[in-house]
């Protein structure tokens, strides 16, 4: 996978509540909750939901976000292609738990059981 160095900075440098709104309101217009869609990222981050509030409050970057996180060791088992990328050949590691977690947000307001989603090895 040849991303640019741009793209991973932009990455970077955008920020989780930016983009929040659109996972909850792609999710919420498939018929799914917001509850769902925090558990979502709690599998995938460890984020509680009171932890994922303040994140969308402080604005974080979503390289701060992904620090803070303990990303779930299962999360290498999400596969497949989001935004035209298949997620298991992305090499930068942010980008690809960006990638990781939009798949998931995916698979919710695609109607993707629960139990599937939250990938188990």
């Amino acid at each position: 996978m040849n991303i640019t160095p741009e793209h991973e900075a932009r990455m970077a440098k955008m920020t989780f509540s930016s983009v929040y709104p659109h996972y909850l309101k792609k999710v919420e217009s498939k018929g799914r909750t917001k509850e769902e869609l925090h558990q979502v990222i709690a599998w995938l981050t460890g984020f509680d939901d009171k932890k994922i509030q303040e994140l969308i409050e402080g604005k974080v970057t979503f390289e701060t976000f992904f620090q803070m996180a303990t990303v779930n060791p299962n999360a290498h088992l999400i596969r497949g292609t989001i935004c035209g990328y298949r997620i298991e050949d992305i090499e930068h590691p942010l980008t690809r738990h960006v990638r990781y977690l939009d798949k998931l947000v995916d698979e919710l307001a695609k109607g993707k059981k629960m139990e599937k989603i939250l990938r188990q090895a």
